[in-house]
């Protein structure tokens, strides 16, 4: 009791949390967090010996069919399994639904989250040897504070138990009092590495050193072009015409937030079903939110269905996430050209990117979907709902193809947006090409920065052997494809592209 306690004071008071279920979650989280150090004090963990596997738990927000974020940890694992080598990394990934996610992340164990995850958390973070995050929303209140605080948790038991505590290519923005006061408490002692400078201010003045590098899913290797082509050509596209993709979400039903009111009228009612979200959680909704959604769907629609009239291109809609279904196809119907929509809730990762790169131009609300079609050399335009696409889109040079996904104008300035991107397609892929090797070279530094980590915490700890032959961070990328190694030979020349270790078709989607 005393242990709960502690950690119910931490955050606002015991009765307070108790009215509040994030703050409830967050105070059991902060128990379980000082449980784990009371286990320490009487049995501490066995730490890591040299010769033995290093285990690692990734944890993240795989198994809702979130492209993005089945993206990030693939990618993840190829950098931690190609820089520790394979016999060295004993690694697991936490997933929602093992089902959504049992093609993925294949040299890696598999663990179910429950919803209610602290003591779970504090359970099986015990198992390993340390902790990754892998969040990209790592510590924002944003979406839900639910997913922070257990990147926020899974730290934070492990710092507890004195074990490797990583945050990796994650982003930092808007947080509750309660989410706030819980990093600065129990998670400030971590290992972070953002994926980008506001980011890494950010958390400095919380108080956690963090260092800044980028998102993980740049090396990303999806389908083969022809095996998109052929999915494409499948859903009626025309492969002599170019391809305008639209991604969509709801950007104002978030965040999602508990109510022990509503999850009682709709397990007992049946009410609220279109709110609901999982558990006591529940999206905004509301006349409000229904309008501002139909006026950033008419915006889409309209600018995308003038543009397309007047170049003759063809609609294609990608849903990155399952819970965008909805908005795509919203979409769909506000358009009254024809179009083609892709959700991942029936499209794998792989296909999906591979899709994504067919396109001629892009606009997106989803970061991930820039991400991923940028290698590709896709010109991308944003609508965004915070912080991350801007960031994304100014560091490329290309702020001013950024839009908010509320502006009064949107219409006008997609069309504008469009018209624009298509005339400087020359200067725009110049531009993505440079900025991807950027980001490549910035994903190597973290990898340096990973294993220079991974050297100072563990005694005899030792990496592959090539890599003490070699200070470029180009070294620590994973196996790249050949279309990558191509992109870099353009940008940074064939002779460092000689030198980056291949990927094995086979190992990744582009062989699917």
């Amino acid at each position: 009791m005393t242990l709960y306690s502690a950690g119910l004071g931490n955050l606002a008071g015991g009765l307070r949390a108790l009215g509040n279920p994030d703050l409830w979650l967050q105070g059991a989280m902060s128990a379980c967090i000082e449980a784990a150090k009371a286990r320490q004090m009487l049995h501490p963990a066995r730490p890591w010996e040299p010769g033995e596997p290093l285990k690692l738990l990734f944890a993240g927000y795989s198994g809702t069919r979130n492209t993005g974020a089945d993206v990030r940890v693939e990618e993840m694992l190829r950098q931690f399994f190609y820089l520790l080598g394979e016999e060295q990394l004993d690694a697991s990934v936490l997933t929602i639904d093992e089902t959504r996610s049992q093609n993925y992340f294949r040299r890696a164990r598999q663990v179910h989250l429950p919803k209610v995850f602290p003591a779970f958390l504090a359970q099986e973070v015990h198992k390993y040897h340390g902790v990754v995050t892998c969040e990209g929303s790592m510590f924002k209140s944003k979406f839900a504070d639910a997913l922070s605080t257990m990147m926020v948790g899974s730290l934070g038991v492990a710092l507890a138990e004195e074990k490797l505590a990583i945050g990796y290519g994650g982003e930092a923005g808007h947080m509750s009092p309660g989410l706030t006061a819980m990093l600065r408490r129990y998670a400030k002692d971590a290992f972070v590495l953002t994926r980008n400078e506001a980011s890494t201010e950010l958390l400095s003045r919380f108080g956690v050193i963090a260092e800044t590098g980028t998102d993980t899913a740049w090396t990303f290797a999806p389908s083969t072009p022809e095996r998109a082509a052929t999915l494409a050509e499948a859903a009626g596209l025309d492969p002599e015409r170019p391809i305008l993709t639209l991604c969509p979400i709801n950007p104002f039903w978030w965040p999602v937030a508990p109510s022990v009111r509503k999850a009682v009228a709709h397990r007992a009612l049946g009410l609220y079903q279109a709110s609901h979200y999982a558990s006591l959680y529940f999206h905004k909704h509301g006349p409000q939110v229904h309008e501002a959604q139909k006026r950033y769907i008419q915006a889409l629609a309209r600018s995308a269905e003038a543009f397309a009239r007047r170049h003759d291109y063809q609609v294609m809609i990608v849903g990155m996430e399952a819970l965008d279904r909805s908005a795509c196809e919203s979409l769909a119907a506000a358009l009254t050209l024809p179009s083609t929509v892709f959700v991942s809730d029936e499209v794998d990762m792989y296909d999906l990117v591979a899709l994504l790169r067919q396109s001629a131009l892009l606009v997106s609300s989803r970061y991930h979907a820039i991400v991923t079609s940028m290698p590709g050399l896709v010109p991308s335009i944003g609508v965004t709902m915070d912080e991350r696409i801007r960031h994304l889109l100014t560091e490329r040079g290309h702020g001013h193809y950024c839009f908010n996904v509320d502006d009064v104008c949107l219409e006008q300035q997609l069309t504008g947006a469009l018209e624009a991107a298509r005339a400087a397609d020359p200067d725009f892929k110049r531009a993505l090409k440079a900025s991807v090797a950027s980001h490549l070279e910035r994903m190597g530094q973290m990898g340096q920065s990973l294993v220079s980590h991974l050297s100072e915490r563990l005694v005899g700890f030792q990496p592959r052997a090539e890599l003490a032959r070699t200070a470029s961070p180009w070294a620590y990328l994973p196996p790249l494809e050949t279309r990558l190694r191509n992109l870099v030979a353009e940008v940074r020349g064939q002779e460092l592209a000689d030198t980056l270790a291949v990927a094995d078709p086979a190992a990744c989607g582009a062989a699917a």
